[in-house]
């Protein structure tokens, strides 16, 4: 999710040896059955200041952030781009739930709140034990209605605070209707992306920090147990499809089939690329939020959300 341009940079070179993202002017080959033959990313607007958070609902439509301009963006099935709401609480990540509120990781204050389709602020979550929020990043919402949402500590400059309440940066779940929630990971670096498998027993977590991407079963009770390394490779946000393929994002996008193998990167023409959703009205459009900008690519696999 959203960092200061100094942490893009420091994570930018972790990933060295990855393809130039500038590199992007060349189509991508139609050498995997994932992306459409002959195509690149097609940018769709670029009028932002640092793009993130993209969260399709039913019907298809992606929302995103512009968190340095605390606005929530709308890009539309008919390929129009338009502003849903302004004064956001700095949102950054997002996730649509299965009645159409976009629940918000809101940094501005350190809370998770819902936000209905009329624009109705409901805060879901506004501390820990009394303690603010490092800044909740990224979240994912199980097929139960629990949260799970990652809270590292990225200071912004509009913060009146400088250092964190809370000691470390975790991975949390709060079950639904729970007014508190249950501490799940506190042994990582800074973690930041995370998803689930829509079938709710798997869950993907990104270390930035450490380079390292996670993944957890998932219990009945929503506990995470056998944490395993999935790729020695961190990433910012991500998602999955249909065939169970994780998209990481920061030098473009890199797939990784279920057993963990590379299959390909897709280069974007921008420094850095933030988080990634499939959308559309057949979930078959990658979207890409990239620095400044927001892409596309059609693709030949549908996305989970």
């Amino acid at each position: 999710m959203y960092t200061t341009l100094k942490t893009c940079f420091v994570a930018a070179a972790l990933w060295a040896g990855q393809v130039n993202a500038f590199a992007a002017a060349r189509a991508l080959t139609d050498s995997t059955d994932l992306v459409a033959a002959n195509t690149r990313p097609t940018q769709v607007a670029k009028q932002f200041k640092f793009t993130e958070g993209p969260a399709v609902d039913k019907k298809g439509n992606i929302y995103f952030t512009d968190q340095p301009n605390d606005r929530i963006w709308k890009y539309g099935t008919d390929g129009s781009v338009s502003l849903f709401m302004e004064k956001t609480g700095r949102s950054n990540g997002l996730f649509v739930d299965k009645k159409g509120n976009i629940v918000a990781c809101a940094d501005e204050s350190g809370d998770l709140r819902a936000i209905s389709p009329d624009g109705k602020v409901t805060i879901l979550l506004k501390d820990i034990k009394g303690q603010r929020m490092n800044g909740p990043n990224d979240l994912w919402i199980d097929p139960k209605g629990g949260i799970y949402f990652t809270d590292p500590f990225y200071p912004r400059d509009y913060w009146s605070h400088k250092k964190p309440e809370i000691d470390g940066q975790k991975v949390y779940y709060l079950p639904k209707g729970a007014q508190q929630p249950v501490l799940l990971d506190d042994q990582l670096m800074q973690p930041n992306g995370i998803v689930g498998t829509p079938d709710g027993k798997h869950l993907y977590v990104a270390d930035i920090r450490a380079n390292k991407t996670y993944k957890y079963d998932i219990q009945p009770d929503g506990t995470l147990t056998n944490k395993q390394l999935f790729i020695s490779q961190g990433s910012d946000g991500m998602t999955l499809d249909k065939s169970g393929n994780l998209y990481i994002t920061g030098r473009g996008v890199t797939i990784y089939d279920p057993t963990g193998k590379k299959i390909m990167n897709i280069p974007v023409p921008a420094g850095w690329t933030a988080n990634v959703c499939f959308g559309g009205k057949d979930r078959k459009t990658l979207f890409i939020t990239a620095s400044d900008a927001v892409y596309t690519v059609p693709m030949k696999v549908k996305g989970v959300e």
